[in-house]
């Protein structure tokens, strides 16, 4: 049986191999991010944390039940930068976090602060406050304060757990600019933070889109049997396939508006989904197609955040 049908969906903490463990958060959509676990011989290694710290506390509690060795974490690896995978680091005292450079300096940009505003001001932004306080409004963003990466690296990093080896495989730019792969090489399992959404539509606020493609085939590559994305259930590599012919479709599409000289807008509107139309969050097309018509342009200037949470709140209703 493939790793897609082995582990069931559900809240909380899976065993996916010896002493390696998914925390997982139905039903991955904004903000309901997965993580994981790697021990060995009383030492243990943390690939991410949640959203908020309520929900990063309630994790930890359940991992510390599971085994002796996540009462003292001694690496926290952040996947990238996005909020809901390093948020809840305060929570994880007296570890070492781990980043690659790029992430460590996009973690500065979009602090808690931000967002506990974005919340807070949503009421008056129209059509676009709607939908962020839908998809952000179950967290709490007030009072968590920032703990960054203490050691950075670039291209890749080999680290121990015990006897285990950790691979740290640097992707990004794609989903982000600072994407990570943890291969637990002794378990084979990789977590992949977003490069991977199962189930769920994936959203590019970085690109290249050449960028994603090539990490995907680098998760299809490798010797691993369990693939764990940052939102979803349990896959195989198998899921890195779909993501990756869904990232070749939307730019394939958006390509032929561009050159059509249809509007991003207009083109994220038109492109038909098909079997896509069925994954979660499928309104994130209208950030897709906004940054691939950045790279087809070579624009540097990005559309205000605003206007692409607009987009996406007329495509979701």
């Amino acid at each position: 049986m493939s790793s897609a049908g082995r582990f069931a969906y559900t809240r909380g903490l899976h065993e996916v191999g010896r002493g390696c463990f998914a925390y997982l958060q139905p039903d991955g959509s904004w903000g309901w991010s997965n993580a994981g676990l790697v021990t060995d011989s009383g030492e243990s290694l943390l690939v991410d944390t949640l959203f908020d710290l309520r929900l990063t506390r309630e994790m930890l509690e359940a991992m510390r039940r599971a085994t002796p060795a996540a009462r003292r974490i001694g690496t926290l690896v952040n996947t990238h930068a996005n909020g809901d995978h390093c948020y809840g680091n305060s929570l994880v005292e007296g570890a070492s976090i781990l980043a690659s450079k790029a992430c460590a300096e996009e973690m500065r940009e979009v602090p808690p602060t931000v967002l506990a505003a974005m919340v807070e001001a949503a009421p008056q932004l129209g059509p676009a406050g709607e939908f962020l306080l839908r998809v952000f409004g179950p967290f709490e963003f007030r009072g968590i304060e920032p703990a960054p990466p203490t050691e950075t690296f670039e291209g890749e990093l080999l680290r121990r757990v015990g006897s285990k080896r950790v691979r740290l495989l640097e992707v990004g730019p794609a989903h982000t600019r600072g994407d990570v792969l943890v291969h637990s090489i002794d378990d084979r399992v990789v977590f992949t933070g977003d490069i991977l959404f199962i189930d769920g539509t994936p959203i590019m606020w970085e690109g290249p889109v050449a960028g994603w493609i090539r990490a995907c085939e680098r998760i299809e590559a490798m010797d691993v049997d369990v693939v764990v994305p940052g939102h979803g259930p349990i896959t195989d590599k198998g899921g890195a396939r779909r993501v990756r012919e869904y990232l070749c479709y939307v730019r394939d599409e958006a390509r032929k508006r561009f050159d059509a000289g249809l509007g991003a807008g207009d083109a994220a509107r038109d492109i038909a989904l098909g079997d896509y139309s069925a994954w979660g969050d499928a309104e994130r097309i209208a950030v897709n197609v906004d940054t691939l018509y950045r790279e087809f342009s070579g624009a540097s200037e990005r559309t205000n955040p605003l206007e692409l949470f607009t987009r996406m709140a007329e495509l979701a209703r």
